[in-house]
């Protein structure tokens, strides 16, 4: 049995102008979004072996935020520059590389990729889930999969279940519309 954790990062700000799209910050309900999702995983006792993320500042300051609010020791991220706007599939490869020593993967990125890759892979399990998921990947939101397999590298599409989808207006539906 394998699980993957997919996180979006959190509501970003379009304040400054001319920064680059690399180097855009979370705004306040973004801060506020990525540490209600740790909060949940805290609660829940979520724990992974391993966090890959793309290092834009929005996600390391999502990741700086949940992590902060776990309450749970995680491993450091791993920045990896692929992940930044990756496709589907080229996260797909990634999670096929990982090592089978690895139970719990965590990757922190970017749509689309991520939301076509969750959608992909969540080929079983609960169907009220996956027709959330389906509609739309928001910002803080995380999907967790589970695989009944022994290596990454047989992970594939349609191979997973849906086993969690949680957006932080779940959690506070003070946060607004879903973005």
């Amino acid at each position: 049995m394998k699980l993957l954790t997919l996180i979006r990062h959190a509501k970003s700000s379009w304040d400054h102008a001319g920064l680059a799209d690399f180097d855009r910050p979370l705004n306040g309900r973004g801060h506020k979004g990525a540490r209600l999702i740790g909060q949940h995983l805290g609660a829940e006792d979520v724990s992974f072996d391993r966090i890959i993320a793309s290092p834009a500042a929005r996600v390391r300051e999502t990741l700086a935020d949940l992590l902060a609010t776990t309450g749970i020791k995680l491993p450091k991220p791993n920045w990896d520059e692929r992940i930044y706007l990756a496709s589907w599939a080229l996260l797909l490869h990634l999670i096929q590389e990982t090592p089978d020593k690895i139970g719990h993967l965590a990757i922190a990125g970017h749509n689309p990729g991520l939301h076509e890759l969750a959608v992909g892979l969540a080929g079983k399990g609960n169907s009220k889930l996956r027709v959330r998921l389906a509609d739309k990947f928001p910002t803080a939101a995380i999907a967790t999969l589970a695989f009944d397999i022994n290596r990454w590298s047989d992970a594939d599409w349609g191979s997973a279940k849906l086993e969690r989808f949680t957006r932080p207006r779940d959690l506070d539906s003070a946060l607004g519309p879903i973005d």
